[in-house]
């Protein structure tokens, strides 16, 4: 799933991600950065992500705009 950080609390690793597809608010889990090339999050940033059971945005990893699926006129 591809979505935007709304809020992230570095000091206690909390914070949340919208999802693109529906505009749904998702709690990152305690351990969502866990082997990942991020330390930190910030507002804004967009990120690709799965979800655990509980509904809780997994495994937070970056990707590219080609993995994030834009369209092919999209120039960036």
């Amino acid at each position: 799933m591809q979505g935007v950080i709304r809020t992230y609390d570095p000091d206690t690793a909390e914070g949340i991600v919208v999802r693109d597809t529906d505009r749904a608010e998702l709690v990152l889990a305690p351990d969502a950065l866990e082997g990942s090339i991020f330390r930190m999050l910030r507002q804004g940033q967009r990120v690709v992500f799965d979800l655990d059971p509980e509904n809780r945005a997994i495994r937070v990893r970056v990707g590219s705009e080609v993995d994030m699926g834009l369209p092919p006129d999209v120039q960036v």
